[in-house]
């Protein structure tokens, strides 16, 4: 079966295809039409002349002259007779038919011209002239040609590939030309794909596809085409060298991207994919945002922070959703999410901390919330101890899906009091968050291994990789080896804005072109989307005006804290002690602390707890794990050391 007839999306792209094509069929020829008449019109005078000349003919028999001819040749008198008496009786009857035509015609003409309205001899005048110019046109030059498109880019063939191959300047693709080989084994004929051209090959022993992709700017000069339309890439669950490559008619960054589906912001369902992007043949590329968490790289200005936006606006049209989001770069660019936000905040001052700091921390307690929740039900509820769409329906659960997006999340992990602690919240809702119903999705202009930390970086299941400059940087975002692999962001032109590499939705990374909303478009969503949530009664949080209670924890330093409960002239202490005068100290914030919630706090600052020997009430000794005061005061020589370079 032919492959429009096995995928709707395909059928919709062919019968767009043929739609377009009658279209613009029909458009030439009505644009042509005005020059069509006057050619026939001056046709006219030769069509007349040729339709005398044929009645005459006619009425004479001129058509049986060549048969009489040969038999007179031959001397077949019988044949000859009997052809002759033929033409004398078509003749006869030709003429007694021309003679009545000529009386009648022209009386019917004259009647014609009296009793019929002026319209009707126009139309029939017309129609006339233009017989006899369809009549009176020469064989090798008709009125009407065939409509003809000039394509907009040239016809990609073996011969343009092989010369686009032999110009990048690889010795075993050169070598192998120059002992007339092709240097390029096709594996499959040059076809059309989709508003572009697809080769698919294998390259030389050696040679492999990233060698081939790392001179991509080349490669396009050599097939003669914008960069944005030439994409060379791997062929998935295949070797290194075999190439596929797809040459579009117009640059990516420059198509007409379809109407985004979504953009009439009805409820969805999260855990289905939803589209967000487009394709190199415009097709639309789906992800849900469940059970997974995502991580979003680039420079400056190439639309990391649209693409951020565009994917929290799709997690608000699920209504069971909660969204988080915070705006590090304090720019506004995430203002419309307010409407409908259960927290939001924008900027980097202490009180932004503070308020994000809180949020994260109560996100972890409702992390080990949901795992209980979750260990409890029955297996038929639950039988995969993970959140679904149904438990997620049940609101006495309190299972509903929660996205937390960051812009500029490198703020967060490089500030110097509490970016330990924001590392290891992230982390925590990274690793387990997915399973539970909550996602956090991160997005950094700066991808290195402190603003994007490896713990989170290395277990984000959906990427975005914009332009960036470097190996590094695209393999902190992408995933290590992915340079390796040809999965190169940093070939991205300028121009490429929007257009990124995504690895999610599958095992294939691919080029997708996000779809672009921008902000006024983002604002009216928004407003929508909160009428949709209000009727729903799904407005929580910073949406309705309510802010959180204020975290104490939040006010004071754990580290200070901690020295201040070590006992003095001692080196060390037990870690429950330590925490039975933390619980003096502040019980406010440290009344139900546990020695385990001390070590999970200090083990971001540096501090593991070792084991103490000490004295019990009743005089006995006996070994436990406690913290060392050496420890603590490192930890904040280096924090106070950090707070000052910044």
């Amino acid at each position: 079966m032919p492959a429009w007839a096995r995928s709707r999306q395909e059928f919709e792209a062919a019968a767009k295809g043929v739609t377009a094509y009658a279209g613009h069929v029909s458009a030439y020829h009505v644009a042509r039409a005005p020059w069509y008449a006057l050619r026939l019109a001056l046709r006219a005078p030769r069509g007349a002349a040729r339709f005398v000349g044929g009645v005459l003919r006619w009425l004479v028999d001129a058509e049986g002259e060549p048969l009489r001819q040969a038999a007179a040749t031959h001397e077949d008198i019988e044949e000859y007779l009997k052809l002759s008496r033929q033409r004398d009786r078509r003749v006869r009857w030709r003429t007694v038919v021309g003679i009545v035509a000529s009386v009648l015609g022209p009386v019917a003409a004259l009647a014609a011209y009296v009793l019929a309205p002026v319209w009707t001899l126009a139309v029939v005048a017309a129609v006339a002239v233009m017989a006899l110019g369809r009549l009176g046109q020469p064989a090798d030059d008709p009125v009407i040609h065939r409509a003809v498109e000039i394509p907009r880019a040239t016809k990609l063939t073996s011969d343009i590939v092989l010369r686009a191959l032999g110009a990048l300047g690889i010795p075993a693709i050169n070598q192998a030309q120059s002992k007339g080989g092709p240097g390029f084994a096709f594996t499959a004929p040059i076809t059309r794909d989709g508003p572009g051209w697809l080769a698919e090959g294998d390259l030389p022993y050696g040679v492999t596809v990233a060698d081939v992709i790392d001179r991509r700017e080349r490669l396009a000069s050599g097939l003669r085409r914008p960069l944005g339309c030439v994409w060379p890439e791997a062929v998935p669950d295949e070797h290194t060298g075999r190439l596929r490559l797809w040459v579009g008619d117009q640059d990516m960054s420059q198509t007409t991207q379809p109407k985004w589906p979504l953009l009439a912001a009805k409820p969805l369902d999260l855990f289905k994919a939803q589209p967000f992007a487009t394709d190199q043949r415009g097709r639309w590329v789906a992800q849900s945002l469940m059970y997974v968490s995502g991580i979003v790289g680039a420079v400056p200005r190439m639309g990391k922070t649209f693409l951020l936006r565009l994917v929290l606006l799709i997690a608000c049209m699920d209504l069971r959703a909660e969204i988080h989001a915070y705006d590090l770069k304090g720019t506004g660019d995430l203002s419309a999410l307010a409407h409908v936000a259960h927290r939001y905040r924008a900027g980097e001052e202490d009180e932004d901390i503070a308020y994000a700091l809180a949020d994260l921390r109560e996100l972890r307690a409702e992390l080990r919330r949901r795992a209980k929740v979750i260990r409890e039900l029955p297996k038929d509820l639950c039988p995969e101890s993970k959140v679904t769409s149904a438990l997620a329906d049940m609101r006495r659960l309190g299972l509903h899906p929660i996205v937390v997006g960051v812009d500029e999340c490198q703020k967060w992990f490089e500030h110097p009091k509490y970016g330990a602690e924001f590392e290891e919240h992230c982390t925590d809702l990274v690793k387990r968050g997915p399973a539970l119903g909550i996602t956090l999705l991160l997005a950094t202009q700066r991808p290195d291994s402190k603003s994007l930390p490896t713990g989170i970086s290395a277990n984000a299941t959906v990427r975005w990789c914009l332009k960036v400059m470097g190996q590094i940087e695209n393999d902190m975002v992408l995933g290590t080896g992915s340079y390796k692999r040809g999965i190169r962001a940093n070939t991205l032109a300028w121009g490429d804005k929007g257009i990124a590499w995504f690895v999610g939705e599958g095992a294939d990374a691919r080029i997708v072109r996000c779809v672009e909303v921008n902000a006024p478009t983002a604002e009216a969503l928004a407003l929508r989307i909160r009428a949709l949530r209000q009727q729903a009664g799904r407005l929580t949080g910073h949406a309705v005006g309510e802010q959180p209670e204020a975290d104490a924890s939040a006010s004071y330093d754990l580290l200070a804290d901690v020295g201040a409960a070590l006992p003095s002239g001692k080196a060390k202490a037990w870690s429950e002690d330590i925490v039975a005068r933390l619980a003096e100290l502040r019980p406010d914030v440290y009344g139900q602390w546990s020695p385990e919630q001390l070590a999970a706090a200090l083990k971001p600052y540096g501090i593991r707890t070792v084991q103490v020997w000490g004295t019990t009430e009743d005089g006995k000794g006996a070994n436990r794990r406690g913290v060392r005061r050496a420890d603590v005061l490192a930890a904040i020589a280096r924090r106070d050391d950090g707070t000052a370079a910044a």
